[in-house]
C-alpha cells in the first residue's frame, strides 16, 4: 500500500511489490499488524509514493549480516523510523536494533497499537519532563492514546497524577490511576495547586490554560504543538530499551493496553478514514497477515 499524494484516505493505493531483502544489521519482518496514527497522511513527505504506518507487530522472516539479537521465527514489535517507508505491507525491512519481543499476553493487533503512544508517554514524562516520584504532574488529554499510557506510567513512577479529559471520560481516567480527573471544559485553573510538570497531549486552549499551573522550577512539555516560551515540544523516537520495558509491564499486567479496531489491508482507505473520526476511542490497526 502506498500514499500517492498528500491529501486524505482517498489517496491510498494497494499495489504489488517485490519482497524486500535485509541488508547488514537489518531484519526482514512478515507484518501481521500495522497501526495507524491519526493524521499521518498529512505529514510532510519529501518522497512519494510512500508506505504509511510506523508501528508493527510481526514475525522475523530473515536477518542480514551482523544481526545477533533476533532471529527467524521471533515474534516482535517496533516503532519504525519516520524518515523511511512505513510498514503497511506484508513484508518490511528495518534496522534489527529496533525490534523487541512483543508482549505475549496480547495479540499482534494490540501489540502494534502500543509502541508510538507508549513511547511518546514515556519520553514526554521521563526524558523531557524529568518526572520523579512524589512530584505533581498534570496530563492534558488523559483519555487519549498517549494520555492513557502517561497516566499509568506517571502513577507507577510514584507521582501525584492529575489528568484532564472530557466529562464522559473522567471516570475512565480515574480507573487508569489518576489521583484527580478533571473535566477539561471547566475552569479548573484556580482549583489545582502548581505542578512540577505539565505534559500536554491536547494543545490549543487546554495547553494555554495550563501554562500558569507550572511551578517556577517546573517543566512544560507538549507533543501536540509548540508550547509558549519556556516549554518544550518533541517528536517521539524509536527506543529499544524503553519499548522492552513497556512490553514487560504489559506482560506483568501493570500497563493496560488500548482497545483496537482492525481492518484488512484491502480496506486501508476505510481504516484511515475511521482514524480521523472525532470521539473515537482506541486505535485503528491494519490486520495484514
Amino acid at each position: 500500500m502506498r500514499v500517492v499524494r498528500l491529501l486524505g484516505p482517498e489517496q491510498l493505493a494497494v499495489e504489488e511489490a517485490e519482497r524486500p531483502q535485509p541488508g547488514p544489521e537489518e531484519a526482514l519482518v512478515r507484518v501481521h499488524a500495522a497501526a495507524i496514527t491519526r493524521g499521518e497522511l498529512e505529514w510532510p513527505v519529501d518522497r512519494l509514493p510512500a508506505i504509511p504506518s510506523y508501528e508493527l507487530s510481526g514475525v522475523v522472516e530473515a536477518t542480514g549480516a551482523g544481526v545477533a539479537d533476533v532471529e527467524a521465527g521471533d515474534e516482535v514489535f517496533a516503532l519504525t523510523p519516520f524518515d523511511r517507508d512505513g510498514v503497511a505491507a506484508e513484508y518490511t525491512v528495518l534496522p534489527a536494533r529496533l525490534l523487541v519481543f512483543r508482549p505475549r499476553t496480547v495479540g499482534h493487533a494490540t501489540s502494534a497499537a502500543i509502541p508510538l503512544p507508549a513511547l511518546t508517554a514515556w519520553q514526554g514524562l521521563f526524558d523531557h519532563g524529568r518526572l520523579c516520584a512524589n512530584q505533581r504532574v498534570l496530563i492534558n488529554g488523559g483519555a487519549g492514546g498517549v494520555g492513557r499510557f502517561a497516566v499509568q506510567l506517571a502513577r507507577r513512577r510514584g507521582a501525584h497524577v492529575i489528568a484532564t479529559a472530557s466529562a464522559a471520560d473522567v471516570a475512565a481516567v480515574r480507573a487508569l490511576g489518576a489521583h484527580e480527573a478533571i473535566d477539561a471544559t471547566t475552569a479548573f485553573e484556580g482549583t489545582i495547586d502548581p505542578v512540577n510538570l505539565v505534559f500536554d497531549t491536547a494543545g490549543d486552549d487546554l495547553l494555554r490554560r495550563s501554562v500558569d499551573l507550572v511551578r517556577a522550577d517546573g517543566r512544560l512539555v507538549s507533543v501536540a504543538e509548540e508550547p509558549p516560551a519556556g516549554g518544550e515540544y518533541f517528536v517521539v523516537e524509536p527506543n529499544r530499551d524503553q519499548l522492552l520495558a513497556i512490553a514487560r509491564l504489559v506482560d506483568a499486567g501493570e500497563l493496560r493496553t488500548p482497545f483496537v479496531e482492525t481492518f484488512t489491508l484491502a480496506r486501508a482507505r476505510d481504516a484511515f478514514a475511521r482514524s480521523l473520526e472525532r470521539g473515537r476511542g482506541g486505535k485503528v490497526v491494519l490486520a495484514v497477515t
